[in-house]
């Protein structure tokens, strides 16, 4: 019998931080333990119904039965175009400056391979998306943290880089709002970044996949919004979050011509595109009159609220989270952000995510999802409450 090792590169693969959470959610329910998870970030609600119209009208039609167009769907590229343009004033040219993605996070995996050589030097921020690194260890390119701080709103301070970081990174990755600590961006730090950009000749990915979501009466700012943006960058925008289309793996990058030629090229060789008919939901996603998403947001606003009321009424005080469907929370004095996930699922059976599964910045908080039902919140901290660590 042949037997087979692993490759080097596979080997050097981080851990999966989302498979090893689920697994120990999954052993505590085994147990028989009524579990509220807290920890998950896969959105609860059903794709709209117009959508799935979409998609089961177009399975039916024999032509998408056949391979994908390369780079896509010219339709759904227009349509992401137009979409940016009636959502954030930015004109895109749907044949140069649009890539369709099997998911955004294909993209953001991928983009190192596609822009950086073994060696160069690729910038991410600390704490940040966990799966960046899948791309970092695959394309032999070394890792450059910088801290997002809370006493600077979780932005990264371009004043405080280490020069030798900023003189050699090649490639930056920003994610506004924010996961894990639901942080935002304002147009300040997006021109700083611009700015820094060229300074140092960086390209930046700014990762949009929570850009639907804000809070408080307020839009986010997409990067490409910033005068310059498109010189240096290019943002990454998803279906899974907008949309509730988590499954169904659909995203696009937009911006820089020839970033985007870079990853339509890479794709080339390794994907012909997405299944047509998916595709197809996505033109309808995009072409709507956006109210599913609205309704969308203002369900997640009335359970950040909930639970905020909540975690506060046990005298637990959340980071005010302006975007996304996370609360980020402090854990008590005397815990690390494992030893103090660990004790809530073992003792009050509410799982949330540690802080440190995003990096070494993420350590003194652990990540709520805004993603069950509101009576939940309320059961969850009365539970965390009787552990009397507030």
């Amino acid at each position: 019998m042949v037997t087979f090792d692993e490759s080097k590169v596979l080997k050097q693969l981080p851990q999966q931080f989302f498979a090893q959470l689920v697994k120990k959610v999954n052993a505590k329910i085994a147990t028989g333990a009524d579990v509220i998870n807290l920890g998950q970030g896969n959105p609860d609600q059903p794709t709209p119904d117009f959508i799935v119209k979409a998609m089961q009208e177009a399975t039916a039609e024999p032509q998408n039965h056949k391979y994908s167009q390369f780079r896509g769907d010219p339709e759904l590229r227009q349509a992401a175009a137009d979409f940016y343009k009636r959502e954030y004033g930015v004109s895109l040219d749907p044949d140069k400056e649009i890539a369709i993605l099997g998911g955004s996070k294909i993209g953001l995996v991928e983009l190192p391979f596609a822009l950086l050589n073994p060696g160069d030097k690729m910038l991410l921020p600390d704490p940040g998306y966990p799966d960046y690194l899948s791309g970092i260890a695959l394309a032999s390119v070394r890792l450059g943290l910088f801290p997002l701080k809370a006493e600077n709103g979780f932005l990264p301070d371009y004043d405080t880089f280490d020069p030798d970081l900023a003189k050699k990174g090649k490639l930056m990755y920003l994610n506004y709002p924010n996961n894990p600590t639901g942080a935002v961006a304002n147009p300040e730090f997006f021109q700083k970044t611009v700015d820094f950009a060229k300074q140092n000749q960086i390209g930046v990915v700014h990762d949009f996949a929570y850009g639907a979501i804000s809070f408080d009466g307020q839009k986010s700012l997409s990067f490409l919004q910033t005068p310059g943006a498109k010189d240096v960058g290019i943002e990454t925008y998803t279906f899974s979050k907008s949309y509730n289309m988590a499954g169904w793996r659909l995203g696009f990058a937009a911006g820089n011509a020839d970033m985007i030629e870079a990853i339509n090229l890479l794709q080339d060789h390794l994907f012909v595109s997405v299944f047509p008919a998916i595709q197809k939901a996505g033109i309808a996603a995009l072409k709507s009159d956006q109210h599913t998403v609205h309704d969308l947001v203002s369900l997640y606003e009335k359970r950040r609220n909930q639970f905020f009321a909540a975690a506060r009424k046990i005298g637990w005080e959340p980071y005010p989270s302006g975007g996304s469907f996370y609360a980020w929370m402090p854990v008590p004095t005397g815990y690390t952000s494992e030893s103090f996930t660990g004790l809530l699922l073992d003792k009050a059976a509410v799982a949330v995510a540690p802080g440190i599964g995003f990096g070494k910045g993420g350590e003194g908080f652990v990540r709520v999802g805004l993603l069950i039902d509101e009576p939940y919140f309320t059961e969850a901290c009365q539970r965390i409450a009787k552990l009397n660590l507030f």
